[in-house]
């Protein structure tokens, strides 16, 4: 039975005795249970969710998008540390910091073009010659397969082949298609170049007012910490590169003296070669230095490629034992297990980037942290030095002199009692 309005007038009035009646249930079926209804900070706790998942995704996606742009920063911000020193002591000269970062630049930019054309003319020059040569190395090739193997191979053959083979079209149809993509890769790699040579060029120049910048939004304790790890990074970072490119010169000037010796063309081109990519490329640089003076003496002489292997070797040592030490003591002075650990990670992180600027890097970390970390006197404890300690009940090749453990107690007790002998009377003592 439907209710009417009379009824539900009078179910909204209190009752006689007072007490509130119970609501009527909906028409549409049973009532909802209590604490039932969406919370009022429900709906703006989903909407500020929803706007953080939003901001974390519209970061992740510039972050991807500009980490190249960061990484070009980061070298460029590198770059202007390891000039820092010839800028600032130029503009303690009276020279412009304007001026003087240009001039920088403009002897490193002279440098890096003069060595990339001798090293392209070289280059160019010897696959000249290879090209003019390779009929001789054709007609030496079969005849030595046509001795040993008994066959009649001609030059002409081979040639008319290889012009007619699938093989060379398909090859030149996709050198055709990827000269597009090589034109594309080079033209990125300028202005890459571009952009960390104006980000470094305004770092370098304007450093005293980007430091002041810096400091300007923090207070007078965290401005000191800042300037002294920024001076500590200046001093790692140009004491890396002027310690490599001295050690670079010095190498280049042996392997000039090696190859002219030898009697090599393009002596000087293949020294500063070896000089270079020795020093600035970390852990292989010496390997990829060696390879091509090595590849280009074998074309002349096997015995000098040897000769020159022989000397690489020797050279190599003699620098990680003698020059090194010697001329980064007092800059990047990190221990060689802490360089390779470095090198490692900062390739895993950056690439051929990282692997460079990860050695100035941690000796500026180390440097840094070198004011922070309390040093305390090392105890004069055997074990210090590599040696075991055996009480008098343990047995066993323990000792750290080479003997057992019983055989350290009593070489002990013998040096005490040698210790402790009466001295000698001096001479004429029993006359007198």
């Amino acid at each position: 039975m439907a209710p009417t309005e009379e009824t539900g007038q009078a179910a909204q009035h209190p009752s006689a005795s007072g007490t509130p009646p119970t609501p009527a249930p909906p028409a549409g079926g049973a009532a909802p249970p209590p604490g039932s209804r969406m919370p009022r900070w429900l709906p703006r706790a989903m909407v500020l969710a929803l706007a953080l998942i939003a901001l974390f995704q519209l970061g992740s996606w510039a972050f991807h998008e500009l980490t190249g742009l960061l990484i070009n920063i980061l070298i460029a911000f590198f770059l202007a540390l390891a000039v820092e020193p010839a800028v600032s002591w130029m503009a303690g000269r009276g020279v412009r910091r304007g001026l003087g970062t240009f001039l920088v630049f403009l002897g490193v930019l002279v440098v890096a073009a003069g060595f990339v054309t001798l090293l392209g003319s070289m280059l160019a020059g010897q696959i000249i010659k290879i090209v003019e040569d390779f009929p001789e190395y054709l007609d030496s090739v079969i005849n030595w397969i046509n001795t040993h193997f008994h066959t009649e191979l001609r030059r002409v053959d081979i040639q008319e082949g290889l012009l007619r083979s699938d093989w060379l079209r398909t090859y030149v149809q996709n050198s055709a298609t990827g000269v597009l993509d090589v034109s594309t890769q080079v033209l990125g790699g300028l202005f890459q170049l571009l952009t960390i040579g104006l980000f470094s060029f305004y770092f370098a120049a304007d450093g005293p007012r980007l430091r002041r910048t810096v400091c300007s939004v923090l207070p007078p304790a965290r401005q000191a910490e800042v300037l002294r790890a920024w001076e500590i990074a200046v001093n790692k970072t140009g004491g890396y590169l002027y310690s490599r490119g001295l050690m670079a010169l010095v190498s280049g000037m042996a392997h000039y003296v090696l190859l002219e010796i030898l009697e090599v063309a393009y002596a000087p081109v293949l020294a500063v070669w070896v000089g270079l990519v020795s020093q600035f490329i970390p852990t292989i640089g010496t390997y990829l230095a060696g390879a091509l003076p090595m590849l280009i003496t074998f074309a002349v002489d096997p015995w000098y490629a040897l000769w020159v292997l022989i000397f690489v070797v020797i050279y190599q040592q003699f620098e990680n034992y003698v020059l090194q030490p010697k001329l980064t003591s007092r800059t990047v002075d990190i221990h060689p297990a802490v360089a390779f650990g470095s090198v490692v990670m900062g390739t895993a992180l950056l690439g051929a980037v990282g692997a460079l600027i990860a050695i100035p890097a941690v000796a500026t970390l180390q440097a840094f942290m070198g004011a922070y970390v309390k040093r305390y006197d090392v105890t004069d404890d055997p074990r210090v030095h590599g040696h075991r300690r055996t009480g008098p009940g343990e047995g066993g090749s323990g000792s750290g002199e080479g003997g057992s453990g019983e055989r350290r107690p009593l070489l002990v007790r013998a040096r005490r009692l040698w210790d402790r002998r009466p001295a000698p009377a001096p001479l004429g003592a029993e006359d007198s």
